[in-house]
């Protein structure tokens, strides 16, 4: 397929891309499972227990049960099916509502009367993070890696035609699941601000450290008048060979792209975990490795 200079390229893709296959009357399996399965604990529920009610109550019960399970088969609510969402609900409601870091404690005599509730521990699907930046999750190795962005609509026909090409083979190369988090965060401006004055001194022109100090307070002003963001792109790809293949593939298409090490890892983690909070300057530790040095101020 050829792109015109002039021409924005225009691809067709499903809404959907993981809707499940319709498997027979515009339904998919889990539908029919759904109906079906209703209809055919009904009939014999009926074939059961007919001579019991009179054919008005079997025919009202059915169709109020039959309507109940389209409902229930056909709805959708929060962008899942109703009975996903009807499943997550009901273990919402079984599981605890408090959680805290740790592991389980003993159940007080207070806790096991009801007259308290003990919290459950909170746990990461993160099991380690390596020095280099490998975060094992559910058995498997991920690397974090860390994306700038570029404007396609800067571009003309033919570049835009090869900046999708070039993702399509940058999504082609992935051999596993991988996951592209695009986050807005709380900006914290006093670094800049203070950089800013602390470099004042050392301009050439009096009216060049004056003009620095007016930006530091403006700087100063904004943080705390407002409520600046920045933007974190943040690509998660299975498997640390396929992630070096990934990082020169973003990085053909303009991209600014490097994998995560471990402290930088373990910030973003901390800071996925506290949204609202600017993260703290420096670099974390690694979790499972032990601190020998402690900040002087």
């Amino acid at each position: 397929m050829t792109h015109d200079e002039d021409t924005t390229p225009r691809a067709v893709v499903t809404a959907d891309v993981n809707a499940p296959d319709r498997i027979a009357f515009g339904l998919t399996f889990r539908q029919l499972a759904i109906v079906g399965g209703v209809g055919l604990g009904g009939f014999g529920i009926y074939r059961t227990f007919g001579p019991l009610l009179p054919p008005p109550v079997w025919i009202v019960a059915g169709m109020i049960v039959f309507s109940i399970a389209i409902v229930v088969a056909l709805g959708r609510r929060d962008g899942l099916p109703l009975d996903v969402w009807l499943k997550h609900g009901i273990t919402l409601s079984r599981s605890p509502r408090q959680l805290a870091p740790g592991s389980a404690r003993a159940t007080s005599v207070a806790a096991v009367a009801g007259k308290t509730s003990v919290p459950a521990p909170l746990r990461s699907p993160v099991t380690a993070v390596s020095a280099s930046g490998v975060v094992t999750s559910e058995g498997k190795s991920r690397v974090l890696i860390a994306c700038g962005t570029t404007n396609i609509h800067l571009r003309t026909g033919g570049e835009q035609g090869a900046l999708l090409d070039g993702f399509g083979r940058f999504l082609n190369s992935l051999t596993g699941p991988a996951q592209i988090v695009v986050a807005a965060q709380r900006h914290d401006l006093t670094a800049h601000a203070q950089a800013t004055v602390d470099h004042a001194p050392r301009l050439p022109h009096p009216a060049l450290a004056a003009a620095a100090d007016d930006y530091a307070e403006f700087l100063l002003d904004l943080d705390e008048e407002r409520d600046p963001l920045r933007r974190q792109v943040l690509a998660v790809i299975t498997g640390e060979q396929v992630a070096d293949t990934a990082v020169r593939a973003l990085t053909g298409l303009g991209v600014e792209a490097a994998a995560l090490d471990g402290p930088a890892v373990s910030a973003a983690l901390a800071t996925a975990a506290d949204p609202f909070n600017p993260p703290v300057p420096g670099p974390r530790a690694v979790p499972g490795a032990p601190i020998t040095l402690r900040s002087s101020e």
